[in-house]
This record gives structure tokens, C-alpha cells and sequence, in this order.
């Protein structure tokens, strides 16, 4: 997870195109308490299998 919206998802998506892969990577929202992200995450933890998120950035909160 990360806090970095400005150049993370552009690191990461160079990273995918070619060919490495991540396990997935959360961008925490702003407009979010710390206590809100966490359940975000924790909601995804509890409702999501072992490699949902591979290869993929993911905006919180989910949709």
C-alpha cells in the first residue's frame, strides 16, 4: 500500500509493462480517516482471494 497517487501508479504500471509482477498495490485515499483506509484493506483482506490483486493498483476506497 501506498500514499503515493503522483508517481507510484506510473512506477508500477512501467513495472508491469514489462513483464515483472507485484502482489498488488492499495493507494490509500486522502479524504479518508486512517481508520477508514484500514477497514478498506481489511475489507478487501477478508472478501478477496490469495491473488485477486495481482498485477493490479487499486484505488481506495473499493468500489
Amino acid at each position: 500500500m501506498t500514499n503515493n497517487r503522483t508517481s507510484m501508479p506510473g512506477h508500477l504500471a512501467d513495472h508491469i509493462a514489462v513483464n515483472h509482477h507485484i502482489s498488488g498495490i492499495f493507494i490509500l485515499n486522502q479524504n479518508l480517516s486512517i481508520g477508514e483506509n484500514i477497514e478498506e484493506l481489511i475489507i478487501a483482506a477478508l472478501a478477496s482471494e490469495e491473488d485477486e490483486y495481482q498485477d493490479r493498483i487499486v484505488y481506495l476506497p473499493l468500489p
